[in-house]
């Protein structure tokens, strides 16, 4: 959309499997986002555990890949990675530029956000962490000791499949990043 775009910045979207990282990819991108959903077939039972997506027949294989263009010379690349233990391989290399992650969580599944808050906090890439509306929540607070989160780590509830919730989870994040980069520094 934009060819003169000179500024392309890195956002990562990690979390548990099946916690709506396509979702959130899929609702706020411009354009028709490059995904690799693939079928759950029988082999994939007993290695990705699928008991708390009841009904999910499509997984990300690889990453989600879309973009938003902010100006003329300022581009948001986002990459949804996948959500299953045997392609967290994959986490690391994703992180490699990023400025920034969201961190997806299914507050029926808090503990599937773990390894992505630990990975994250190991490579010391910032993050904000949101919730996705699965119809049941808890107090932010409860999520935030859960997840044992730093105070300073933004905690947000949001709606994946809304564009203008996912718009304000990205927004978060900026302002997230923007607030722990040093005096004289910018956000690049």
């Amino acid at each position: 959309m934009h060819s003169t775009a000179r500024h392309g910045l890195k956002i990562v979207i990690i979390g548990g499997f099946g916690v709506g990282k396509t979702t959130l990819v899929r609702s706020v991108s411009e354009i028709r986002p490059l995904d690799t959903e693939a079928t759950m077939t029988d082999v994939s039972v007993g290695v990705d555990d699928a008991s708390g997506v009841p009904g999910k027949s499509t997984t990300t294989v690889a990453f989600d890949f879309g973009r938003i263009s902010i100006d003329d010379e300022h581009v948001l690349y986002l990459f949804g990675a996948p959500g299953q233990q045997r392609f967290w391989f994959l986490w690391d290399r994703l992180f490699a530029g990023a400025l920034g992650a969201i961190v997806l969580v299914d507050q029926r599944r808090i503990a599937d956000s773990w390894y992505a808050i630990d990975r994250l906090e190991h490579q010391g890439t910032p993050f904000v962490v949101a919730c996705n509306d699965f119809g049941e929540s808890h107090a932010p607070d409860a999520v935030r000791d859960a997840l044992d989160l730093d105070p300073a780590v933004p905690l947000l509830m949001c709606d994946a499949r809304s564009r203008e919730s996912s718009k304000q989870v990205l927004i978060a994040l900026i302002e997230h990043l923007y607030s722990v980069v040093p005096q004289g520094e910018t956000v690049s």
